[in-house]
């Protein structure tokens, strides 16, 4: 998972645990998660700045990024 930051990667394993990693149910739980913070007090700015987009434009963007997290997790 190079080029990934580590905390942006455990956001998406959280979010996967929470529910399916399954486009769009995990898209669904990352935008609750970032609106509630709550994974480590990050909300949208912050997963922004770490890389992660939810802005529908860059849905295939967030998709390679969830499928490369998940796809290497144990």
């Amino acid at each position: 998972m190079d080029g990934i930051p580590p905390q942006l990667r455990d956001f998406v394993l959280f979010c996967a645990q929470r529910r399916s990693p399954e486009w769009p149910a995990i898209y669904d739980e990352m935008t609750r998660v970032a609106g509630r913070r709550l994974f480590e007090g990050l909300g949208y700015r912050e997963l922004r700045q770490l890389g992660l987009s939810f802005s529908l434009s860059n849905a295939d963007k967030t998709i390679q990024l969830v499928k490369q997290v998940t796809s290497q997790s144990p």
